[in-house]
Order: structure tokens, then C-alpha cells, then sequence
């Protein structure tokens, strides 16, 4: 009987208190939330919103992805940022791009968004894109030579990267299904962490020498 009792009480809790614990409500409830980037209300997903008298009608358009970045870089890449905190008009509709400029030879290293999906056009030039699967496809990597014109999709959390295989300058936009897609750069996060990963630790799982992993560390220490 109080096995009974038991499982009534958790088919009710599954049925009627886990729905409320779940619910989401993912979508904006208004035409526009202009981001208040000054706001000092701490909130989980995106910012607090602006009075729509205060916004004016510049939150729709940008033109910052209108110019190249600067390329003379160690990576040989620039990357032009417009997510929320530079298109403050993005707040809470689950969207941003990022320009980038390659140098011949030049590269978007290793990286993964974490909270994104991309998807990409190349806009000049030819870049080798490269995706990386998870342990489930035996760690495939799944590449081609995209050329202007070309588009490319990058399901989200796989490793990917861009390299500049053309003698000129190249260029790709892309986009994500979030304000903020978050970036974690492979090597930067291996070797130019803070604080740093242990040497033992690196030594092990790269199956290298000490003197290696320092090294690499040493290319790191200033940032990217």
C-alpha cells in the first residue's frame, strides 16, 4: 500500500510540478528588447531592455561589418564581432554574425561555439573549411574548398576552422542562432589558460615531452 502511495505521489509531481519547474519561454515577448548594456539588473539570457522611447531606430542597422580587419596578426586573420554587445538591437533574438578577413595563408584556428550553431558564406577568395565530429563519427574530419559564393554549415559545439589556401586575400561572413555564440580557441584554451593547465597534465594526454608543452605555453602567454 505505501509502495502505491509512493508511486501516485511521484506520477503527480512528474505530471504537474515538473512542468513548472521546466517551462521556458524562449521566444521575445515584444517586438524589440534594445539591449541596456549600462544595466545593472543581473539577468541569465540577455540583457535588460531599454525604454523603446529611449531606443531610437539605429538598433536595426549596422554597418560594422562593412569594413575589413586587420590581418597582420600572428593567425594571419581578423575577426570582426557583431553580437549583442555590438549590435545591442540583437538582445533576446537568438541572432549575431562575425565578419572574417584572411591574409593568404592565413587562418581561423581550431575553435568551437559552444551555444551555436553557424552558418557561412564565403564572400572572396577560397577557405579550407574544416569540421571535426565527436568521438561518435571517429573523430572525422569532414573538409572542402569553399569559394566566393559558397556557403558552408557548422552544427553546434563541433571543432572547426577556416585556412586561407589562396594566394589572395579571402573573406567569409557568418551567422549564429544565438546573440552570443561564445568562442573557446583550442590552443589558446590548452596552453594560454588562467591559470594555467599543469604541465603533468598536458605532458600525459599530448603524450610529449615536458619541454614541448612549455614551449607552447611560451607562444601563448600574451594572448592570441
Amino acid at each position: 500500500m505505501g509502495c502505491s502511495k509512493t508511486l501516485v505521489a511521484g506520477l503527480f509531481a512528474m505530471l504537474f510540478l515538473a512542468p513548472a519547474v521546466l517551462a521556458t519561454d524562449p521566444d521575445p515577448l515584444q517586438d524589440f528588447c534594445v539591449a541596456d548594456l549600462d544595466g545593472k539588473v543581473v539577468s541569465v539570457n540577455g540583457h535588460t531592455c531599454k525604454p523603446m522611447s529611449e531606443a531610437g531606430d539605429d538598433f536595426l542597422f549596422s554597418s560594422k561589418l562593412a569594413k575589413a580587419g586587420n590581418t597582420s596578426t600572428p593567425n594571419g586573420s581578423a575577426v570582426t564581432e557583431l553580437d549583442v554587445a555590438e549590435w545591442p538591437g540583437t538582445n533576446t533574438l537568438g541572432v549575431s554574425m562575425n565578419r572574417v578577413d584572411f591574409a593568404p595563408r592565413g587562418t581561423n584556428p581550431p575553435h568551437i561555439h559552444p551555444r551555436a550553431t553557424e552558418i557561412g558564406i564565403v564572400m572572396k577568395g577560397e577557405l579550407l573549411v574544416g569540421i571535426l565530429g565527436s568521438l561518435d563519427s571517429g573523430n572525422r574530419l569532414y573538409s572542402r574548398v569553399v569559394r566566393a559564393g559558397e556557403t558552408f554549415l557548422i552544427p553546434r559545439g563541433l571543432m572547426h576552422f577556416q585556412f586561407n589556401v589562396g594566394k589572395t586575400e579571402a573573406s567569409m561572413v557568418v551567422s549564429f542562432n544565438s546573440q552570443n555564440p561564445g568562442i573557446v580557441f583550442v590552443p589558446l584554451t590548452l596552453f594560454g589558460s588562467n591559470p594555467p593547465i599543469p604541465t603533468p597534465v598536458l605532458t600525459k594526454a599530448l603524450r610529449v615531452e615536458a619541454g614541448v608543452v612549455e614551449l607552447l605555453k611560451s607562444k601563448f602567454t600574451a594572448g592570441f
